[in-house]
């Protein structure tokens, strides 16, 4: 593994302790919902609350074993629209949108880099790390704190780049959608009785025209 230099890198103390939910509002959401996810068999994976003309409340959520379906974002809506009416965060009208990660999926927690090593990922630092801030390449998988890619580029022999980015370093980590990696999210969901062999082999003839991975949002106004 190539090590970035140690030097003028940043020294980042986030907010939190992961990607699911860094700005104040997100992080007060979050501590709302997420007993509530975990009661109903659900993990966070991103809570984002975009203000603006029509604000909108967007939660991802998924099962362990990273599915989630339109019944459960149905269900997971429903109970989470329950708990905010009461506790009331969010002053404003807004709009609640519960969905899947979907395929090109945000990776949001040190667990993610783990699970999907072995497929491309576009990562972004909140600062300049040896002269850049986004990185692509091939998850590597993490070691203690840090999270490995092996760079698209290589190095001046030809050689694979490695590098390990410390996880509070990062400001954004998301898959990159590529064949393979639907490939995977199909045997995943075939293999856990989500679709049958005849739908496997029917989507595949149709990989290359498949563009978006994620459960349409279900949307409650408030």
């Amino acid at each position: 593994m190539t090590d970035l230099p140690h030097t003028d890198l940043p020294e980042i103390d986030p907010p939190g302790t992961d990607l699911v939910a860094r700005a104040a509002m997100d992080r007060t959401i979050a501590a709302i919902v997420g007993p509530v996810a975990a009661d109903l068999g659900f993990e966070l994976v991103r809570v984002r609350y975009v203000t603006g003309r029509e604000p909108i409340l967007q939660i991802m959520a998924q099962k362990p074993d990273g599915t989630m379906e339109v019944d459960d974002c149905g269900r997971l809506s429903t109970a989470v629209s329950a708990v905010l009416d009461v506790e009331d965060p969010i002053i404003e009208a807004y709009t609640l949108e519960v969905s899947s990660p979907g395929i090109d999926r945000p990776l949001t927690r040190l667990k993610d880099f783990d699970q999907w090593a072995g497929y491309v990922a576009k990562l972004e630092t909140h600062d300049l790390i040896d002269g850049r801030k986004r990185f692509k390449g091939t998850l590597a998988g993490t070691e203690d704190d840090e999270v490995l890619i092996t760079l698209d580029e290589t190095g001046k022999n030809g050689d694979d780049i490695t590098i390990g980015l410390k996880f509070v370093w990062l400001a954004d980590a998301k898959l990159v959608l590529t064949d393979e990696l639907i490939r995977e999210v199909l045997r995943g969901r075939k293999d856990a009785g989500l679709i049958d062999q005849a739908q496997f082999d029917e989507v595949q003839t149709i990989i290359d025209d498949t563009d978006e991975g994620e459960t349409a949002p279900q949307e409650e106004k408030h």
